[in-house]
């Protein structure tokens, strides 16, 4: 109770000065021991001094009331100074004085009294121990955490009705997507919903082409944003390259089109994005559905009509083909199927088309040339007489021919580097279409459903009487790459990837194209072909026998860069690629310089050990000795595995090469 100075003392003085004595507590409930005043007065500091003698009655126990001085306890005087509360607790020396009972009652906060609260107010002591320090029974601790449960309950939904407000920069995240709040105990995190981007109602279609730069620039700019759009490769498409330039003027790619309306190329695009007017501009050119005029998206199932001739034979084959007395013969006491004798089918042109036998003849050669029809051996030319000849689709390969259906191409053939030009910028769209961008994977299932594959799968058919004679070195060689990788993949849908050893022999040896009227398996195509006819890996014979057609085009010289550029369809395997005739060396140092600047090499100087990828080890005779594969190897590595490998190689000691083992499974 405090009295300041300005206050009416008489008035105080004399409640506490009436009859009526004043109770004084102490710890405990205890009865009231009485005192009288004794003098009273004002202090220096304003506040009011009250001295009361008090006397204490039998049986009365004041241990919670401190002594202040070592008086008799029959009789003590009491000084009450009416301080603020600050300084009684500081000063300790005197008794808690009950308040008037005109004066306001202090109440205790709610949950801490273990009983209800009596008139007299009972002092807490300071706890001296930790059983005398719980002043909470159970029921006021259930009553404690039912409050705190409903406030926290309470705030956790006003937070979430009101998540749209602006909130206390600590509590709450700044970000627009994910809003935080923090409470005793437990943190909140509320993700927001994020808008819908707006849909676009028009269509994004560019015209491209394969191998082009610039268009591998649009096509992942648009699938970053995840645009929807539709790409038209003149190079798989040939016919809608006229479409493209009707509409632009030039044949110059690429070509982005909002609906109907020309954009531009990539520079155009680069510059509405960096002005930031894209957005607007896609919003006035998209906001209507794609109308008719529009670059049609190409359809699957329909080839383009081509301007192909019939071969000048065709009606020789025809003839022969049903005049000819085609049945299996004996010959050198083994059963030849589906063939004819050579003097048989000059018979039949003398009587039809009315020559001499000499013309006749001439004729059977042009045949043979043209591969419409073989020696059952396939080492002889056509001669009259008592050899045996069949057709091409009599073959006993071709079952084994997946790029053989049904009939022979009897279309003129075409040059083999324009086909092999063509299959080349297919399989690239493929790649650019659905590969992963380090070409590393490969989306099997997607490229066995697309247009570009199916395409593919029918210009393979003009394999099958090309003229591979007439290609140079280089085109021979990037051909042969080409169609090697080309067949991986092919027989990767149609067969799949062989898991055992037999297996995997059996895949890459009966798996074969029919080409230039020859079978070509993978086998054929890498050690015939590509390794001059050396023996396959962990085999005894060689690919081609002597006068075999095929060693006619066989490499002269073995070029050990070409392991790197060949696809087997494995994880372990270099990155697929298509080469180009012109640039087939460089592109084949740059595939090298790829594969071992990856995981093909490791080097480990303290054990003074090189790690190599199994192929140098299967293909060893085209790299040469230890010593020198290591040293061919430094001229692919970057700066520091080649210097690690020069310090090993040049301190003349020992260097123990350990090759890796062979992931096989598919690189899907």
């Amino acid at each position: 109770m405090e009295l300041t100075a300005n206050g009416n003392h008489q008035d105080a003085v004399a409640k506490l000065t009436g009859e009526e004595d004043l109770p004084l507590t102490g710890e405990r409930n205890c009865d009231k021991p009485t005192g009288k005043v004794s003098d009273c007065g004002v202090r220096d500091d304003g506040f009011l001094e009250v001295v009361f003698s008090v006397e204490k009655q039998e049986g009365d126990e004041m241990s919670g009331v401190p002594t202040p001085d070592n008086r008799p306890e029959g009789e003590r005087e009491t000084v009450a100074t009416v301080d603020s509360p600050k300084a009684v607790i500081e000063q300790q020396k005197i008794a808690v004085i009950q308040p008037h009972s005109l004066l306001p009652k202090p109440e205790a906060p709610p949950g801490f009294l273990t009983a209800p609260q009596t008139e007299d107010f009972v002092a807490m002591n300071r706890s001296k121990s930790l059983t005398e320090s719980l002043a909470m029974d159970m029921p006021a601790i259930g009553k404690f955490i039912k409050d705190r449960s409903n406030s926290f309950s309470a705030a956790i939904v006003r937070r979430l009705s009101s998540l749209t407000d602006s909130t206390d920069d600590d509590d709450i995240d700044s970000s627009p997507d994910v809003t935080e709040i923090n409470l005793s105990g437990l943190k909140v995190i509320v993700k927001m919903k994020p808008e819908p981007e707006k849909a676009l109602k028009g269509t994004i279609s560019f015209f491209s082409r394969s191998n082009c730069r610039d268009c591998r620039a649009v096509r992942n700019f648009f699938r970053e944003r995840g645009l929807i759009f539709v790409e038209i490769n003149v190079d798989v498409y040939p016919l809608r390259e006229k479409e493209l330039v009707a509409r632009t003027g030039s044949s110059q790619v690429p070509a982005i089109f909002f609906n109907e309306k020309q954009l531009g190329g990539l520079v155009a695009l680069n510059s509405l994005r960096n002005s930031g007017l894209l957005e607007r501009r896609m919003d006035e050119m998209l906001a209507q559905k794609c109308p008719p005029d529009a670059p049609a998206p190409p359809v699957y199932g329909f080839d383009d009509p081509e301007e192909t001739a019939k071969d000048g034979l065709v009606a020789v084959v025809r003839v022969l083909r049903q005049r000819l007395p085609i049945q299996d013969r004996l010959m050198k006491m083994k059963i030849v199927k589906n063939c004819f004798a050579g003097a048989e089918m000059v018979e039949v042109l003398i009587h039809h088309f009315d020559c001499g036998r000499k013309k006749a003849v001439e004729i059977g050669k042009q045949l043979a040339k043209k591969h419409f029809i073989h020696h059952v051996s396939g080492d002889h030319d056509f001669e009259d007489g008592n050899n045996f000849y069949r057709f091409l689709e009599h073959a006993p390969f071709i079952p084994r021919c997946f790029n053989f259906r049904g009939t022979t191409n009897d279309n003129e053939p075409k040059p083999a580097a324009l086909v092999g030009s063509r299959i080349t910028k297919i399989m690239a769209a493929i790649l650019e279409s659905y590969s992963s961008d380090d070409r590393q994977h490969l989306n099997y299932a997607a490229i066995s459903k697309s247009e570009e594959f199916r395409r593919y799968v029918n210009l393979s058919q003009e394999l099958h009487r090309v003229d591979l004679t007439a290609l140079s070195q280089d085109e021979r060689l990037a051909f042969f790459l080409n169609l090697y990788n080309a067949m991986v993949i092919h027989a990767v849908i149609r067969v799949g990837l062989p898991e055992g050893i037999i297996d995997r022999r059996s895949f890459y040896s009966d798996f074969q194209y029919v080409v230039g009227g020859r079978p070509y398996s993978l086998t054929n195509i890498v050690n015939g072909i590509l390794r001059n006819n050396r023996r396959a890996p962990y085999s005894l014979v060689k690919p081609f026998s002597n006068g075999d057609p095929r060693l006619e085009l066989a490499l002269p010289k073995v070029n050990p860069l070409i392991h790197f550029g060949l696809c087997n369809g494995t994880r372990s395997s270099p990155t697929v690629r298509f080469f180009s005739p012109g640039g087939v060396e460089s592109e084949l140092r740059c595939a090298a310089r790829e594969f071992f600047q990856s995981d093909a090499i490791s080097v480990e100087l303290d054990k003074r050990t090189v790690k190599l990828t199994p192929i140098i080890k299967w293909f060893s005779s085209d790299f040469g000795n230890d010593k020198e594969i290591l040293r061919w190897i430094i001229n692919y590595l970057d700066a520091t595995k080649a210097g690690l490998l020069m310090h090993l190689l040049g301190d003349g000691g020992t260097v123990s090469i350990v090759y890796r083992d062979y992931d096989w499974s598919v690189n899907s």
